[in-house]
């Protein structure tokens, strides 16, 4: 089982097009398998046409309504003569024999494991097939073709936004940029899928193309991205001044711990003596990356727990091997979200930095992903995190100590840059006087 906070969402879902990592490595627990095979017996229909309209009756108390545990329990137990069993055969045999399209077998099957999930009502959780699941775990190696775009999507709306334009990416080179809509990918609307689906959309094999419909302030335009194999950083740093150091982190993913770790040895090294975290469009990731890193930040404590619908607890925990004592600050927005706001609200209750920026987004509970025998996979939420100080921050988020708009400082056409960042520069204020 893998526990996740990501995602994304929801309200939103991150995801990167060039380096998706919701997921982490299988853990050995063996989960059992929820549904087993359709059954295929068929049962008589009674036709009747009216105005050419065809009214499908099942026999009675096949179509009907029934006990829901008892159909739970003929379904999970795999009761070939279970009231539950015998209603799903009708319907896909009714559907095989009167849907005015043929329908692929292996696709109704996974609409029904799809829709079981669905009816949680939970955007979090999802039902993926062998394929799907097999591409979301090749998204571990960071290296797959795509655009180089870190997008997330918001829940409410269904818009996929893109946060993040990776450099020498393909994203860049159409001139897409951070803030821009992507309404449509090919064919494909953006609302009509959850984030990880529709980004299958958007990756595909090297050199291949993919048009995008884009939205951008008021305008409506297309794009064509030739898709690229690219291996994009979760971990970008520098010096803002003599001491200062920048990290950002875009996302949590496998690797990030160790790409965490040297540029802070990094930033050390070139005389570092106070650190700006920028956690700002993290829409988070995994729950191991986040929890070792701020390990070797804090020292010995609780630095996240979680708790399930039963009341079990689980600490995660910083040891006193190692942590960091230098002055830090914390740079969050409306979507940092999940892993992102664990780190914000250990390094905020550890009472070891200051939050600057705006509320963070509120993502408070925990995915878990369950492989199944055949290949495919179930994500579903089990749990709900708890801050150090033991707050729940689902629905509401962070405040930061120092509320703060984000505000460009140069002129109309001038490029971005740290020194223009009203946030960034706050930081360094805040840094300096400490």
């Amino acid at each position: 089982m893998d526990n996740q906070f990501n995602t994304p969402n929801q309200p939103f879902e991150n995801m990167d097009t060039m380096n998706a990592k919701p997921e982490a490595p299988v853990k050995t627990k063996k989960w059992p398998i929820v549904l087993g095979t359709v059954l295929g017996a068929v049962f008589g229909i009674l036709l009747t046409c009216f105005v050419g309209i065809f009214f499908i009756v099942g026999r009675t108390g096949l179509l009907g309504s029934s006990d829901s545990t008892d159909v739970i329990s003929a379904l999970a137990n795999g009761d070939a003569n279970g009231e539950g069993a015998q209603k799903l055969s009708t319907l896909i045999s009714l559907i095989q024999q009167y849907y005015y399209k043929d329908v692929d077998n292996d696709t109704l099957v996974d609409g029904i494991y799809s829709g079981l999930v669905e009816s949680l009502d939970d955007p979090y959780s999802a039902y993926y097939n062998a394929e799907d699941y097999k591409s979301l775990m090749t998204d571990l190696t960071g290296n797959y073709a795509g655009i180089g775009a870190l997008l997330q999507k918001d829940a409410n709306t269904g818009e996929v936004s893109i946060t993040k334009v990776y450099a020498n990416t393909p994203a860049e080179k159409a001139g897409l940029l951070a803030g821009d809509k992507i309404v449509k990918a090919g064919d494909v609307e953006a609302t009509s899928l959850q984030l990880d689906e529709f980004v299958q959309n958007i990756r595909g094999e090297e050199g291949t193309e993919v048009e995008l419909t884009i939205t951008r302030d008021t305008d409506t335009f297309t794009v064509t991205c030739t898709r690229a194999n690219i291996a994009t950083p979760t971990v970008e740093h520098e010096m803002l001044n003599d001491t200062v150091g920048y990290i950002a982190v875009s996302q949590f993913t496998d690797s990030t711990y160790d790409d965490f770790v040297a540029a802070y040895e990094d930033l050390e090294s070139q005389g570092m003596t106070s650190v700006v975290f920028d956690m700002r469009n993290n829409g988070g990731g995994l729950l191991d990356s986040v929890v070792d890193i701020l390990d070797y930040l804090l020292p010995e404590g609780t630095v996240v727990y979680t708790k399930d619908k039963y009341g079990n607890e689980q600490d995660y925990t910083s040891s006193n091997d190692e942590y960091k004592s230098i002055p830090m600050t914390v740079l969050v927005n409306g979507y940092t979200a999940s892993a992102a706001e664990i780190f914000t609200g250990a390094i905020r209750d550890f009472d070891y930095g200051t939050i600057i920026g705006t509320q963070t987004f509120g993502k408070g509970i925990v995915q878990s992903t369950i492989p199944l025998t055949d290949g495919s996979a179930l994500k579903i939420t089990t749990q709900t995190y708890y801050t150090p100080s033991g707050e729940c921050i689902h629905g509401t988020g962070i405040t930061p100590d120092e509320v703060l708009e984000y505000q460009f400082l140069g002129q109309e056409g001038d490029t971005y840059s740290k020194d223009l960042d009203n946030q960034i520069q706050k930081a360094i204020e805040v840094l300096s006087a400490e």
